[in-house]
């Protein structure tokens, strides 16, 4: 059962490189983008326990936003910040997440900004417990 507190853990400024671009062309060559995460959690365990284990770790979050970037091409900055997002919230402490990227440079000195939200609810994601019982069956 989820707690009704929602903390906020904000990681600003992450600077990523992503093929990115309407056309092809753009996407040769990767350009930098701007990045800021927001993400909803319980810190209450980790609050109480003062222990990594107990709490989302920030390199870990931030890793995978550039994983993501790293590997794949977008041509629109919604799709790389769903992407983003979804491997966000593979991390089930996570109840929501805000992303905000920018793209500066390309409008003649001003950034265009997407921001998007999604929540854990309805994702297709398996629990522990249930992988750990499907494991059982397969084995």
């Amino acid at each position: 059962m989820r707690s009704a507190v929602a903390d906020i853990i904000r990681i600003l400024g992450m600077h990523v490189a992503v093929k990115i671009g309407a056309s092809e062309q753009e996407r040769m060559q990767p350009q930098s983008v701007d990045m800021d995460l927001e993400l909803e959690v319980d810190g209450g365990p980790a609050a109480r326990s003062d222990d990594l284990n107990d709490a989302v770790d920030y390199a870990q979050v931030c890793a995978s936003c550039e994983r993501v970037a790293a590997n794949r091409s977008f041509a629109l900055l919604e799709a790389l910040g769903a992407a983003c997002l979804d491997a966000v919230l593979s991390d089930r402490r996570i109840h929501a997440a805000t992303i905000r990227i920018r793209k500066p440079g390309i409008l003649g000195g001003a950034t265009p900004e997407v921001q998007l939200r999604r929540t854990n609810q309805g994702k297709a994601a398996v629990s522990s417990a249930t992988k750990q019982s499907v494991d059982a069956r397969i084995h």
